[in-house]
């Protein structure tokens, strides 16, 4: 992944909000790019989902049998029982 300014002094379009805003900038991931003009949209846009309450993961978040989750309790409430928040 990679996130870089949008080039020259031309404003870019939010590809979440559709704001205009001339300190926009991109992110690369897997080879597709997408423009934001704040890092809320870019959360919002390509953040996981945690997948027992559906909350946006912004932190490490846990993860079993490529399941995520953000916190040990959901994972627990999703029947996994190895993981913990805290060693």
């Amino acid at each position: 992944m990679s996130i870089a300014p949008v080039e020259g002094t031309q404003t870019a379009v939010c590809d979440v909000c559709g704001n205009t805003y001339d300190k926009s900038f991109t992110i690369t991931r897997g080879g597709q790019a997408q423009t934001f003009d704040s890092f809320e949209c870019a959360i919002h846009a390509m953040a996981p989902r945690c997948a027992h309450c559906q909350c946006t993961i912004i932190g490490h978040g846990v993860e079993a049998d490529g399941v995520t989750y953000c916190c040990a309790n959901c994972a627990r409430e999703s029947g996994e029982s190895e993981l913990v928040d805290r060693a």
